[in-house]
């Protein structure tokens, strides 16, 4: 599904991140990326969701070269195909949780049929994880664990086939990490949507069949 060669990122003050990086995912895989901060994990997500270029390397997406899309290509690339997830859930203040969900299904007009059915999908999910009721509040309203279900919801709200998330679990609680991880590999199983995590924590790492940590700017694979 995701193929990686060479990648390599260097910046001007923190130096060489992404040294000729090399990643193959398949294809309803679960992977986690642990390491330490500064170690390169964002950087890792970002260069896959092309929201960031690396100074040398490619990418292939389902053998389809894609690292020199332009921004328009880029975009349509991230909405059809990717679903983020952030350590901040970043839901719009001024928005309800169920327009902050619905908000990716609006990067391109849909007919009414269309509409009705991504709105459907957007019920369910809220339901499967345990949001309906706070279908019309806002995000100040509600607390961490429910907010970040909500962005697990918004991420899938178009039905992307690779969910990219980034320390998902680093603002909550024991609880709330460990209910929020078992939702993603409930999702993964059912849906066969692809994850890559990357996290600090050893619990939502585990949970992965796919273990890996970013060291020098390479990814070692973990037993």
């Amino acid at each position: 599904m995701l193929k990686l060669k060479g990648i390599t990122k260097t910046f001007q003050q923190r130096g060489l991140v992404l040294n000729n990086l090399d990643l193959e995912i398949k294809q309803g895989e679960s992977v986690s990326v642990m390491g330490p901060s500064g170690s390169g994990k964002t950087t890792l997500l970002n260069i896959i969701g092309l929201l960031d270029k690396p100074d040398s390397g490619t990418m292939l997406f389902r053998d389809e070269p894609v690292m020199n899309y332009n921004q328009n290509e880029a975009a349509s690339y991230r909405n059809r195909n990717i679903g983020f997830i952030f350590q901040d859930h970043h839901l719009l203040p001024y928005l309800t949780i169920y327009d902050n969900i619905l908000l990716p299904s609006l990067a391109y007009k849909h007919s009414a049929s269309e509409n009705e059915a991504t709105e459907m999908h957007a019920r369910k999910l809220m339901e499967k994880v345990g949001i309906s009721l706070f279908a019309h509040k806002y995000p100040f309203q509600i607390s961490g664990g429910e907010a970040q279900r909500a962005a697990i919801v918004r991420a899938l709200v178009n039905s992307p086939s690779l969910l990219l998330a980034d320390e998902p679990t680093g603002a909550l609680d024991l609880n709330n990490s460990e209910i929020l991880g078992d939702m993603l590999m409930e999702m993964n199983k059912e849906t066969g949507i692809t994850l890559i995590i990357a996290t600090h924590s050893q619990q939502l790492a585990g949970k992965m069949s796919n273990r890996m940590k970013l060291e020098d700017g390479r990814l070692l694979q973990l037993v």
